[in-house]
C-alpha cells in the first residue's frame, strides 16, 4: 500500500512538473535598450550631444530617469534641454539597433554606431549593420516605425 501511494504521488508531481516545464514564460522586452549590469541608456552617452554632430559621454552626476532608465549627460545644460523635451533627443526604438528593428528583430544599439536622421537619433549594432542602414535608411526608417513597439512583445 505505501509504495502504491508513493508511485502515486511521485506521478501527480511529475505531470505537474511536466505542466509547469511546458507552459512557456513570454516577457516583453523593455522599451528602452539597456546593458544587463546597469539602466543606462544609449551606453551613458550624452543623446543630446549626437545633435551637435560631436557624441559625448554622460557624467555620473548630469542624470535624468525617462521611460524606465537613466540617461547621462555631459553637461548640465544638455541635461536641462533634454528635461525640456525628452522624446526629442532619445534615441528611436529605445536605443535598439534601428537596422535589426526594421528587419523585426530586437538587438542592442551600441552608442559609437549612429545617425541622426530627419532630427531623430537612430543607433546600430555595429560599423557593418551601419553601412547596410545608410544604404536605405529612408525604407528601414518606414519598417523600423511599422514594426516599433509591436516587437519588443515577440
Amino acid at each position: 500500500m505505501m509504495r502504491k501511494t508513493s508511485i502515486a504521488i511521485f506521478l501527480a508531481a511529475l505531470s505537474m512538473s511536466t505542466v509547469w516545464i511546458s507552459v512557456p514564460a513570454f516577457a516583453a522586452e523593455p522599451a528602452i535598450y539597456t546593458s544587463w549590469k546597469n539602466n543606462i541608456g544609449a551606453g551613458g552617452y550624452d543623446v543630446v550631444s549626437y545633435f551637435s554632430g560631436v557624441p559625448a559621454k554622460g557624467k555620473a552626476e548630469f542624470t535624468a530617469d525617462y521611460m524606465g532608465a537613466q540617461w547621462q549627460f555631459s553637461t548640465q545644460a544638455n541635461l536641462d534641454l533634454f528635461e525640456t523635451n525628452p522624446k526629442a533627443f532619445a534615441p528611436q526604438y529605445g536605443g535598439y539597433c534601428a537596422w535589426a528593428v526594421a528587419k523585426g528583430k530586437l538587438a542592442k544599439g551600441r552608442p559609437q554606431h549612429w545617425t541622426v536622421e530627419d532630427g531623430k537619433l537612430y543607433l546600430n549594432f555595429n560599423k557593418k549593420i551601419k553601412a547596410r542602414w545608410e544604404k536605405d535608411k529612408s525604407t528601414f526608417i518606414m519598417q523600423g516605425d511599422a514594426n516599433w513597439p509591436a516587437i519588443l512583445d515577440k
